[in-house]
């Protein structure tokens, strides 16, 4: 099949990217060097002015959704940095949700594809599920049977299963049995009532960073309130096009938080912050949800955000007694999505003796993007490779992520090229700070 061929229409009634927004591209091309995609693989419909191009011929029925079209919207990120380029202000973040919402209905994918994409948005976004894991992921890394798998390279039978083992962070069964008390009360005067979501991944490979989340809230006067019945925001099926899975995980949330009565609600991973800021579009067609989701999220507040608005009041000691080289890696729902960049970086420079440097490109993505790195591992390898060593060159002791998807790609990296830098999240090293604890 050819562009010219005609076609019958491939998009269904349902949301379909607008064609108003499709037409309001330009065809400019300052997208082209924002594009990690099109930086890798170097092909125009790889990117997001192909990508718009493509769109428009299915709308006007010279393309169909088939193998071919489908493999140019599979390679996108969804990074949104385009998004930040872009001189004409395209809503590329909502032509990429509605396309690949019409890819997922109108498009059946080959078995394994199906079979592996399954497994993800069954097991993922349910903590519950994933904590029956853990036992069993315990014991593959510390019996031997992960080395001997490495080492006789098993998985090298299917990229994407290698790639979910490579990225595993380690298991600590202690650590994931920890539960943080449904109310946190303020240390000194109370300043805010806040809500705080767990995540999935964070709160079973990564809990300290929430333990850590908790103490500088309520160090600086916030009552911090959890909901025991939250889930996951659902953020890898809203980037993937699973409608119906994303907006009931997003009206579970709301309902969660919906008697707490809190002034905001904290997030301290980028790509779910992004997520719950989109509620209101998730459910805008819910007649019972959709102004509760726009309530709900006009409260979402990226931690990070939220502190450097408000202000510190704990005081803060230097984590190291020389000067700390700090590079600190933004995270592309956080910088792109969010517009959340200086924010960061205010509070790390509060913090006495960090000295922050700037990678090179600090601006692409890593190539974690969600599962992005699950579902398209070579380009994301290449990604990854290149923010390691650019990470790596700036000198920096310490490197800081605050999306755990980003920290799990970048520490994969930088030890494949033999690195020993220490990476934490924002909030462990505020929270050295507060607590006087020295990094070694």
């Amino acid at each position: 099949m050819t562009l010219s061929e005609p076609q019958i229409n491939s998009f269904d009634a349902a949301n379909p990217p607008e064609q108003k927004e499709i037409d309001s591209c330009v065809h400019c091309g300052f997208c082209l060097d924002t594009c990690p995609s099109y930086r890798v693989l170097g092909s125009e419909m790889d990117s997001p002015r192909g990508r718009i191009y493509l769109m428009d011929a299915i709308a006007k029925g010279e393309a169909e959704i088939n193998a071919a079209t489908v493999k140019h919207f599979d390679s996108c990120l969804g990074c949104l940095a385009c998004t930040s380029a872009c001189p004409s202000g395209v809503s590329y973040d909502e032509l990429l949700t509605s396309m690949r919402s019409q890819i997922e209905r109108n498009y059946q994918r080959p078995l394994g594809d199906r079979l592996f994409r399954w497994l993800i948005f069954n097991l993922f976004p349910y903590p519950a599920r994933l904590r029956l894991l853990l036992p069993l992921l315990w014991f593959y890394q510390n019996s031997g049977l992960q080395w001997l798998v490495r080492k006789l390279g098993i998985l090298k039978i299917s990229a994407r299963l290698e790639a979910m083992e490579m990225i595993l962070p380690r298991v600590n069964l202690a650590q994931a049995k920890q539960n943080l008390p449904t109310v946190i009360a303020a240390k000194g005067e109370q300043r805010y009532r806040v809500g705080m979501l767990l995540g999935c991944v964070q709160r079973l490979f990564f809990s300290p960073v929430n333990e850590a989340t908790a103490r500088i809230l309520t160090a600086n006067g916030c009552e911090v309130v959890i909901p025991t019945s939250q889930g996951c925001c659902g953020a890898l099926p809203a980037h993937q096009g699973q409608d119906g899975q994303a907006q009931a995980i997003a009206r579970q949330m709301i309902d969660s938080f919906a008697d707490q009565n809190v002034d905001f609600i904290m997030i301290n991973a980028a790509g779910c912050g992004h997520t719950l800021k989109e509620y209101g579009r998730i459910l805008k067609d819910d007649p019972d949800y959709a102004e509760k989701a726009v309530e709900f999220a006009a409260k979402v507040r990226d931690v990070q955000e939220f502190l450097a608005e408000v202000g510190l009041t704990a005081e803060l000691s230097p984590v190291t007694d020389a000067p700390l080289p700090v590079a600190y890696q933004d995270a592309c729902h956080l910088l792109h999505g969010q517009k959340i960049s200086e924010q960061p970086r205010q509070l790390l420079r509060s913090i006495p003796h960090v000295q922050l440097r700037e990678a090179a490109d600090h601006t692409l993505c890593c190539g974690s993007a969600g599962v992005f790195n699950l579902l398209q591992p070579d380009i994301a390898d290449e990604l990854g490779d290149r923010k390691a060593k650019n990470l790596s060159k700036t000198g920096a002791k310490v490197i800081i992520s605050a999306n755990p998807g980003c920290s799990l790609q970048i520490k994969k990296h930088l030890q494949q090229q033999g690195e020993e830098i220490q990476l934490w999240h924002p909030m462990e090293l505020l929270d050295f700070s507060i607590r006087g604890i020295k990094l070694d």
